[in-house]
Parts: structure tokens; sequence; C-alpha cells
């Protein structure tokens, strides 16, 4: 019996990811062992010798031990991998929601409304191509508060592709279907939630999931350069700790987050499509 394609795909996958592993295994080098250290490296107390990239197997132990108790609290600048994802969440989730709340309504009032196209657009072009992190020295003056301008930058970068996407999948819902509501004698207010937004939600959906990518990337980018806590200041404090185990466990983890936001909105995007 011929096996399904997921089943072959999942299992093609493994099969790659041992290969990778396995070559990424072999080909580290293992530091030499000699009789005596140079000057140079008693100095650096064996630091030289620290400083490699460690085989998987390493990394796999770290993570182990690291997940086995994830919410540790040991003082400021030791924390569980846990703690750290969860302030970096809380903070993408911030800045993603206030985002939402503005880009979806704004979205509709440009998409529906010509006048108020060409009047925001502008605007839109010229904000849109900012860096996020181009706003944080400036947010850091103003608000003077290191927690609430990660949560601005995220707000920043996430409003223009949900706004964008909105504004088109408003724009391009057929004219026959409102036609008909107008013919209902259906409200402005009536004809946008059972008849535009319903047609809408698979565009807007996309530019949704387009946002929490964008955000996430920028969390990490941010959180390096305001400190405190954060999975992005984890990379950066275990870098500079050159703890190479801690750097590639954390670059696994931003990678496994980052996939399961995707497809928890990559599902509702298909809920949305099912129900049309």
């Amino acid at each position: 019996m011929i096996a399904s394609m997921p089943l072959r795909a999942a299992i093609l996958s493994v099969v790659m990811a041992v290969v990778l592993l396995g070559a990424w295994e072999l080909a580290v080098e293992q530091p030499e062992q000699s009789g005596a250290m140079s000057e140079y490296e008693m100095l650096m107390g064996g630091a030289d010798q620290e400083a490699r990239v460690p085989p998987p197997s390493d990394v796999f132990t770290h993570a182990w031990n690291e997940l086995s108790d994830p919410f540790y609290d040991k003082g400021p600048n030791d924390k569980g991998i846990g703690i750290q994802l969860a302030y970096s969440l809380y903070r993408v989730l911030a800045g993603y929601i206030m985002a939402a709340i503005i880009a979806i309504p704004v979205g509709f009032l440009v998409g529906m409304s010509p006048l108020m196209y060409n009047a925001l657009n502008p605007f839109i072009q010229v904000l849109r191509p900012i860096s996020p992190l181009a706003w944080m020295p400036l947010a850091l003056f103003i608000i003077q508060d290191s927690e609430t301008s990660a949560i601005f930058v995220i707000f920043i970068c996430s409003i223009w592709p949900m706004l964008i996407n909105t504004a088109f999948g408003v724009a391009n819902v057929r004219q026959d279907w409102v036609n008909v509501a107008r013919t209902h004698e259906l409200s402005h207010l009536r004809t946008a939630f059972q008849v535009i937004l319903p047609a809408a939600a698979p565009t807007i959906l996309t530019g949704m999931r387009i946002s929490i990518g964008i955000a996430w990337l920028v969390i990490v980018a941010a959180e390096m350069l305001v400190g405190g806590t954060g999975i992005g200041y984890y990379v950066w404090n275990e870098w500079n700790n050159l703890d190479l185990n801690s750097v590639i466990f954390s670059i696994i983890m931003i990678g496994c987050v980052g996939m399961l936001l995707d497809l928890a909105l990559a599902k509702a995007q298909k809920l949305v499509e099912y129900d049309e």
C-alpha cells in the first residue's frame, strides 16, 4: 500500500533532519588536547577552546536541561527559557493586538472610500518602508520606558501588512454582493459586517499572518537593543558569555515559537475560507 503524501513528506523530513544533524556532528572539529596551554590561552582562561560551535548532541543535552525547568528565576540575568519567551510573547501580542484594533478599521475605510484612499495613501507609502528599529531611539526618548518602547516598535511593524491587506480585500469584494446589499437597503454598517467582512476575511487573515511573522522577527532585534528580559536579550546575553549551546538552543526556540504562531493564524485562515 502506497503511503499518503503527508506521511511520505514527514518521513522525508525526518530523513533530511537526521542527515543534516549527522553531517553537523561529524563536521564539528573537537579541540585537540595538548599538554600545555599557550600564554594567550592561559590569560584568556581557555576561552579560545570554549568558543567553538558545539555538536548537536551537546545542544540537545543542553535543551533537555533547559526545558526540564523552563521557568526558573535566579535573578535578573539568569531566567529560564520559558520566562524569556513569555516576556517576548507578551510584547509581541500587546503590540500586535493594538495594531489590529487600528489597522483593520482604517483598512476598511481606505478600501471602501476612494477619497480616503487618496488622502491616506501618501502617508502609508512614506511610513511603511521605515525600518521598525529606526523608531526605537525616538520611542525610548519620548516614552522613556524600554518595555513600552518595544511594544510600540511591534505596533509599528505590525500595522502596515494588516492595513494594506484589509484595504485590498475590502476594495476587491465583488460589486454584485454590495449591490444586493443596497437593494435590500442594508445600512453601511450592516453591509460592512454582513457582506464585506466575510468576503474580505481570508485576505485580512493573510495580512495578520504576515504581521505576526514580522513582529516575531522584530522583537528579537528590539530586545537585543533594550536588554533586560526576553528571548532577544537571552540570545545576546548568552553570546556575551560565549555559551554557544544556549545561543543555538535559543535560535531553535525562536524558530519553533514563530512556526506555532504562523500555524495558529494559518488554521484560522483555513477555517474562514471553508466557511465561505
